[in-house]
Parts: structure tokens; sequence; C-alpha cells
């Protein structure tokens, strides 16, 4: 066990060496070089000073800069040595203070429960202080949006246009924030996805758990969870260039509108990346179910079809909502697919025809550039994420109690 203490040391000195020494050169920068500079500017100063450090050099910088960089690469050179050395003498330590231990009445089972235990207890720590850290930063950054946007606008608003002026006095720039274009269109792809997947997902478990061959469920089972490991950008290229062509032609053969992106395209093609899951998780429910249930429902003369639908499928209730479940959150939270298939144009529709946006493209599109995160459109990323997060928790909320209803009726 001695390689857990200096494998966490490890990964300690490498979290921080970088912040400290940066740290550490920039206090050490001569005097009035910072001076009235904001943290853009002087960020920009600290990403000229790693670029001398690292080779990149581009016209003259001044003195200063050049020996900030020097410093830099000696204090990392210092680290790398000083990490090395560290290591070395605490490896040893801890072999010769382990093999002193060792004995005839050493319990070392116990030693090592108690360090195992610690390590478990140190890992959900960890675990609930990220989940705290989430949310604290996704509130924090909401509250500083709805000081500048009312909460009812954003909450009611039907127009999702975020802009920021870049002049002053500019006109058609002072932007719309209301987000029910954009969790609508986020639903109605979760839906088309879900009309797709889950029937497919849950025929093709029952079918592959109950009533298809051994030779085929080894077959097909494997193949059809390959489809959870393909790249998302794959299904997008997929979704635009063979299944959103169909879907306009043949519409437009049929006499509809139909967008050049739609909301059916996308979310089709989400529902077939989302058919592993629910058929992966729905066939470990059915297999999870005891076999007397098979049994006693076989012996009293059902079929093997009443005894899968009036059997197993309720005993099973709990895994499958589990598989579903997971398969919405992950329709709700993907995003190349829709950038891809579906657009970023956020309308008021329900027409899975035409051309829609979600949350998660929507907070993607607002975080990129360089636009500061003290205005309202950088700050509206972090409100949809804030209004994502409850509506999954939500849906979590109701899922776990569908899960604890059927549990206590078929336990």
């Amino acid at each position: 066990m001695s390689f857990i203490p200096v494998f966490v040391l490890i990964l300690l000195w490498l979290a921080l060496q970088g912040p400290v020494i940066t740290a550490i050169v920039m206090n050490s920068l001569p005097d009035g070089a910072l001076e009235g500079l904001d943290s853009g500017a002087r960020q920009l100063i600290q990403a000229e000073i790693s670029s001398i450090a690292a080779g990149n050099i581009f016209g003259t910088p001044e003195p200063w800069k050049m020996e900030a960089a020097r410093q830099l690469v000696r204090l990392h050179d210092i680290s790398v040595w000083a990490l090395l050395a560290i290591t070395l003498g605490l490896s040893g330590a801890l072999v010769l203070f382990s093999r002193r231990r060792v004995s005839a009445e050493f319990r070392a089972r116990h030693g090592v429960e108690r360090i195992v235990s610690g390590l478990m207890i140190f890992c959900a720590v960890v675990a609930i202080f990220v989940t705290l850290g989430i949310i604290g930063s996704l509130l924090f950054e909401t509250l500083k949006f709805f000081e500048k946007v009312p909460f009812t606008k954003f909450l009611f608003g039907i127009n999702w246009e975020p802009q920021i002026p870049i002049r002053e006095g500019q006109v058609a720039a002072a932007g719309a924030f209301g987000w029910v274009p954009v969790i609508l269109g986020t639903m109605v792809i979760t839906v088309v996805a879900l009309v797709l997947a889950v029937p497919v997902g849950l025929m093709s478990a029952i079918y592959l758990n109950e009533f298809a061959p051994k030779w085929f469920r080894a077959t097909a089972k494997p193949l059809l969870e390959i489809l959870a490991g393909v790249p998302t950008v794959v299904y997008g290229f997929f979704a635009i260039l063979v299944v959103a062509p169909v879907i306009r032609d043949f519409g437009q053969s049929l006499g509809l509108d139909v967008s050049p992106n739609t909301a059916l395209a996308a979310g089709g093609v989400m529902g077939v990346m989302l058919i592993p899951f629910i058929s992966s998780f729905a066939d470990d429910a059915l297999s999870a179910v005891p076999q007397a249930l098979r049994e006693g429902a076989l012996g009293l003369g059902a079929t093997r079809a009443e005894m899968m639908t009036t059997v197993l499928f309720p005993a099973a209730i709990p895994g499958i909502v589990g598989g579903v479940l997971l398969a919405v959150s992950r329709a709700i939270g993907e995003t190349m697919i829709v950038v891809m298939a579906a657009g970023l144009m956020a309308k008021m529709t329900i027409n899975p025809l035409e051309s829609v946006t979600t949350v998660t493209v929507q907070i993607v599109t607002l975080l990129i550039g360089d636009t500061s995160f003290d205005n309202p459109k950088t700050l509206a990323a972090f409100a949809l994420g804030m209004m994502l997060f409850i509506v999954t928790l939500v849906i979590n909320v109701f899922a776990l109690r569908i899960v604890r209803k059927y549990r206590e009726a078929y336990d």
C-alpha cells in the first residue's frame, strides 16, 4: 500500500505546480508592469510569458517578459526534480516503514481494510463536494444573470435572441432572453428520439432475453451495443447527409414544407443512438428477475408471451425505468447531432419538420468566442444550465418514485 500515498502526492503536485509557479512568476514582475490592467490584460501577459517560455517568440518582447519566461522555465525544472526527489524519498521511507511493520503478529488485512475504507470515504466526500461546487457555480452565475435580466422575462419569454451591443447606441441589440423556445425545441427532439428508441429498445430486449435462440443472442447483443460506442459526430454526419435529405424529399413529394434542418432528422438519429442504452438496461433488468417467477407463471399454464407481459416485465420495471431515464438524460444533453441536423435558431414550434435548437446547443453557442463573463449574453448560458439541471432533477425524482412504487410491489 506504499503506492497510494506516493500516487496521491504526485497527483496533488501536478495539479498545483502550474498555478503556484504562475502565481510566483506574476508576483515577481517589475513594479508597474501590471498596474492599471484588468483581468483580461493580465491573462494576455501571462499567456505571452508562457508562450515565450515554450520557445514561441513573436517580434521583440520586452526584457522583463523574457526574464519572466526564463524564471518560469527554471521553476518548472526545479519542480520536476523536486517531485522526483520527494517521490523517491517518500517511496523509500514507506517501503522501510512497511518492512519494519511486518511481523508474525501484524494483521495486514485490518490495515488494508482501514486504508480502503478511508479511500472510499474520501472519494465519496470528493463526489459530494464536486456536486456542490457545480451547483454553487451555476447558482452564483445565474443570480448575476437575473440581476441584469428579469426572472419573469427569462422564464416566460417566448423570444430567444441573445444579443449585446457592440458599440454605444447600436440599434436592435437589447436582446431577448426568453428560454421557452429553447426548452421547447429540446423537448421536441427528445420526444422524437424516445418515440423511436423506447419501443425498439424494449422490444429488442424482450426478444433477445426470452425468445431469441442462444446463437442469435450471442451475435445480436454485441452488435447492438456497438451503436453505443459510435461517436456522436458520426451520427451527426449520418443525420445531415442521409436522413435529412430523405425526409426533405419525402415531405416535398407529399406537398409538405420541410426545413433543410429538422427536429425529426435529429431526433430520429438520436433515437438510434439511444436504442442500445434502453435495450441493455431492459435486458439486464429482465435477466435479474428471479427464475422462480418464470417457472411459476409457466407452471400455472401461462404462455411465454403472457409470462413476459404479466410477470417479468412488471417485475423488471425499476431497471427498465432506469434505462429510459438514462436515455432521456442522454437525449437532453446531446449537442453534436442537434448542431449538425436541427439547426441553431430557436423557434416556438412543436412541428418536427421545422428547424429547432436545444438548451445544450445554445450553451455551447453562447460560450464560444471572447465575450466577457459580465454581460447577459454569456451569463445566459449559466441560466440555461441551471434550468436544465432543475429539469433533469425533476425527471430523476419522478423516476425514483416510479422505481420505489414498483419495487415495493414486486419485492
